[in-house]
């Protein structure tokens, strides 16, 4: 029984205690305090252990994993159940009182990895048979494939012989089974304690003390009870008995423990802790073996398609330096084992470029002799000079990084054949974690504190002045709000809190993580909210952490506009010209970009690369690779932008504080321009060990959200010091680190989008006509519309042709031009370009079906008017009057308000009308309406296409 503070026993020494049934915020809107706060605060407290056991969720596993092995914390792996019991029991046994009041709750702890394992896929069967975010469980589930978990019951309040039928039950299924005794002071501790004591005589369980955690400190309490009335869609005063009566479902110090407990029960806790063995750290990814031929390793397998590949990038052989790099790369690849991620990657490439599907690889190990090689970038390590090792590091212990590109419109074919290929039980999208930001903040403390709808709709609506706390005094006064009162009070501080916390689990944009045996067994799998896709619970953060490598299966607009344009153009040329084939450095397209003429080209597109192109002049590829990563809030705000110019332009002299940093810095004349030279920096220039610069990256990448870069700015400063280096050098390298923080482009991935930006300037500059019918038949993409697009390409003298029944398809197309737009692209580009007709996807409402029945039935013949074309293409008033509006019914009658008395005179025919007219065309007259100015046409274009 519980034992009272004023007893002997309570004043003996802090007791040794493990907590075995804690939530963090990954249990999301019902823990309130991140998985690093509950682990740190354990730790400060001298607990022997702590275990994590998110409702039946792996999600906060790894951050807690990380504070773990910081602070020298034991860290147990579990998760918590919500069991809908047979009906027979569940008519007798009272849900658990308080908040998650419903069915009955299961903790289970993985001692080893195999329960690591079983834990994991149970999860997944639990998740995948739901809809997201959402889990299922019945006893039964838990009857087999769980023999080495260790399972705790937390005892809910009830008459003892619910109870013990519901403990013989569990008993039942769980064979190494612990009734969780968990005190809260709120009027039931002594019942609890004698019906615990009662159990575990009657059923022969063992008892353990719990806490059922929370929160990691009482102050989070309030926190708590807010994230619950935003779980139940209600307010805090309307909580009641659905909240927690008091505080106590906290970490709390173990001589308060040692008041509630007795020392057997907390004793148990450690002797339970001492079972579980499990380190995180035991993880170990596999990648798929099955895409080796059984008579070849890896690493020669590797060799024969790097090889292979390399003929034909190389049909004349490869020269010695040339196989040298290619030869340094494979020996590095095979001493780290990394042969199978390089081949997963080459798979996925090879399927896309067997359907045709156009696709560019970026990221660290992508711009490499070997990549180039397998296909999976275009880069010419040629025209690059990126040091392998600068991307697939053994000193760093670093996985490789290759984002992959598809065509944005066919990704789901990539997508869905790597679910096919590895099947859905080895290969899941990472998830990201979507937290709290300012507005979904402020929308939900106001509702939960019952705020009217009108007043949280006002302090929502305009995030701007959330950074600027002199206003917001202001802010809340608008919204009827004295920014004095109480209510305020509460909201501001709510909102503080709130913000960074997690809301729940999305899919990656595509990061695929494939494995050799059952993904479950690493990571539990869920679905997401989009069909045929599911998810791991853990984002790209955590997967870095452990060293776990993902694949990034990526969209780019770009790539199915570049697609678009070459078919285009071999169509109507009668050519076959492909990416491979565009010749490198024209001098033509070079120039066309130095004169800032460069809408709808890929990253060069907005105003202020525009603008920044006339002064950079890029007359080389590396050039265009520099253009790709200046402009970025990154080096912006680090002050490198100008600097640069001005050393470009020879205004200013390029000088380097020592040969290490030359070795930086040369290639950008001494300006850090890429996220991979901050980091440099650092460890040559500031002494910084690989370890250190990888935190400092990492750092860089969340000090937005969570801060952490001033720990580096004091020792940043001093190695640079002590190397010779001035102060103001030193500053002003941090300043920069600050800037990268923002928005800083890795050198590799502004290598991979420069080879697009040169691509689409030289369509663009050789095949205009075709360049803009791909921008055009690829949208939704890019900053402009299809109006801008067609401005632009009309004043590059293209000859734009109009939406016409009797002549477009679907997609815009290429046309021969007249002998007038002949002549004019002849003088304006060398030779003649085409026209381009406007496709009827521009007209708003119609479908591709109609477009193609609309087509079909024109390979039968012209269309002689509007009734015929209603009645041959089997188009309802409706469409025909999306039709008219477009204008694409003028070369049938004449103009818009013409058009449309004759589509209003057209009424679907029966069976024998529409006998007599196939035999009979009758085409009555039509009395003759005046033609609409050309301000209403330019309205209705604007309108309804």
């Amino acid at each position: 029984m519980a034992i009272s503070p004023d007893t002997p026993a309570a004043k003996t020494a802090a007791p040794a205690f493990a907590e075995l049934h804690t939530l963090t915020n990954y249990s999301f809107l019902r823990g309130a305090s991140h998985p690093e706060e509950l682990v740190q605060r354990a730790h400060d407290l001298g607990y022997r252990a702590i275990a994590i056991t998110d409702e039946c969720s792996y999600a906060g596993l790894v951050k807690a994993h990380l504070r773990a092995k910081d602070c020298g914390i034991k860290l147990i792996v579990g998760a918590e159940f919500a069991l809908d019991m047979p009906e027979e029991l569940a008519k007798k046994i009272p849900p658990p009182h308080g908040e998650g009041s419903g069915p009955q709750k299961i903790i289970l702890l993985a001692p080893n990895r195999a329960a690591y394992g079983e834990l994991a896929a149970l999860i997944t069967k639990l998740r995948r048979r739901a809809d997201k975010g959402e889990y299922t469980a019945t006893l039964d589930d838990f009857r087999f494939g769980l023999g080495d978990c260790l399972a705790l019951w937390p005892l809910p309040v009830g008459d003892i012989a619910s109870l013990k039928a519901a403990g013989r039950a569990l008993k039942d299924v769980f064979k190494r089974l612990w009734i969780a005794l968990e005190l809260f002071r709120d009027g039931h501790d002594i019942d609890k304690t004698a019906n615990a004591l009662t159990l575990s005589m009657g059923l022969d369980l063992p008892l353990v003390a719990g806490n059922d955690v929370h929160t990691h400190c009482p102050e989070r309490q309030p926190l708590q009870d807010l994230i619950t009335a935003v779980r139940l869609k209600t307010t805090v005063a309307e909580l009641g008995h659905d909240g927690f009566s008091n505080a106590e479902r906290t970490l709390r110090p173990l001589d308060v423990l040692a008041s509630l407990y007795p020392q057997e029960l907390l004793a148990e806790t450690c002797r339970i802790a001492d079972l579980c063995h499990f380190s995180m750290d035991e993880l170990r990814y596999e990648y798929p073996d099955d895409l080796v031929p059984p008579h070849l390793t890896p690493a020669a397998y590797l060799r024969q398609l790097t090889y292979a590949g390399a003929a034909e990038r190389w049909p004349d052989g490869l020269d010695d330096a040339t196989r040298e790099l290619v030869e340094k790369e494979l020996s590095l690849i095979a001493e780290l084992n990394y042969e199978h991620y390089f081949l997963t990657v080459q798979d996925i490439v090879q399927f896309a470029r067997s359907q045709g599907i156009l696709c560019q690889g970026r990221g660290s190990a992508a711009n490499s002799a070997v990549c180039y090689c397998l296909h999976v970038t275009e880069v010419d390590p040629a025209r690059m000079h990126l040091l392998f090792e600068r991307f697939v590091s053994k000193e760093r212990n670093e996985p490789p990084d290759i984002d992959v590109d598809f065509e944005h419109e066919r990704r789901e074919e990539v997508i869905q054949y790597i679910y096919k290929r590895y099947g859905r039980d080895r290969a899941a999208l990472a998830a990201t974690l979507i937290c709290y930001r300012p507005r979904s903040a402020i929308r939900d403390v106001g509702k939960a504190l019952g705020l009217g709808l009108d007043t949280v709709d006002l302090l929502a609506k305009s995030m701007a002045w959330w950074d600027r706390k002199e206003e917001i005094p202001e802010r809340l006064k608008r919204a009827g709000l004295d920014p004095a009162s109480r209510i305020a009070e509460q909201f501001l501080h709510f909102v503080d809190q709130l913000l960074g916390f997690p809301r729940h689990l999305s899919q990656h944009v595509g990061g695929f993580v494939i494995s050799r045996g059952p993904l479950a067994q690493l990571v539990p799998v869920e679905n997401a909210a989009m069909a045929d896709r599911t998810v791991i619970q853990w984002d790209k953060d955590d997967l870095e952490a452990l060293g776990l490598l993902k694949v990034d299966v990526l969209a780019l607009g770009m790539l199915t506009a570049i697609r678009k344009a070459l078919h285009a153009v071999n169509a109507f040329r009668g050519t076959e010209l492909t990416v491979q084939k565009i010749p490198p450095e024209d001098p033509a397209t070079y120039h066309m970009l130095q004169q800032g003429d460069s809408v709808g080209v890929f990253q060069v597109e907005s105003r202020a690369q525009m603008a920044m192109l006339p002064r950079l002049k890029p007359q080389h590829f590396y050039d265009l690779v520099i253009e790709v990563a200046i402009v970025r809030p990154g080096p912006i705000q680090g002050d490198m932008v100008h600097p640069y110019l001005r050393r470009r332009q020879g205004l200013e002299p390029v000088h380097f504080p020592s040969e290490a940093v030359r070795g930086v810095l040369e290639r950008t004349l001494g300006v850090p321009i890429f996220q991979e030279q901050v980091i440099e920096l650092a460890m040559v220039a500031a002494g910084f060990s690989a370890g250190e610069a990888d935190q400092l990256r990492r750092a860089m990448a969340a000090w937005k959200k969570r801060g952490g870069l001033e720990i580096f700015e004091q020792k940043l400063i001093d190695g640079m010091r002590e190397r010779g280096h001035d102060e103001h050098f030193a500053e002003r390298v941090f300043k920069q680190i600050k800037g990268f923080g923002e928005y800083g482009f890795p050198e590799s991935h502004a290598a991979s989008f420069a080879l697009l930006v040169y691509i689409s300037s030289w369509l663009k500059r050789h095949e205009p006509t075709a360049f803009y019918c791909g921008l055009l038949n690829s949208l939704p993409m890019g900053f402009y519309s299809p109006s801008q697009l067609v401005q632009d390409a009309r004043r590059h003298h293209i000859e734009v042709r109009p939406l016409d029944v009797q002549t477009s398809h679907w997609d815009h197309t290429l046309e021969t031009p007249s002998e007038a737009g002949a002549e004019k692209t002849r003088s304006a580009w060398g030779r003649p370009q085409a026209a381009l007709r406007m496709g009827l996807r521009m007209v708003k409402g119609l479908d591709e079906d109609s477009a193609d029945a609309i087509t079909a039935a024109r390979a039968n013949g012209a269309f002689i008017s509007a009734e015929d074309l209603a009645r041959r293409a089997g188009l309802d008033d409706q469409k025909l009057r999306f039709l008219v509006r477009a204008g694409a019914l003028k070369s049938l009658s004449g103009n818009r308000h013409q058009a449309h008395w004759q589509v209003a005179g057209i009424t679907p025919p029966t069976p024998l009308e529409a006998a007599r007219r196939v035999a009979a065309p009758d085409e009555g007259a039509s009395p003759t309406l005046p033609v609409p100015s050309v301000q209403e046409d330019l309205l209705d274009d604007y309108r309804y296409t």
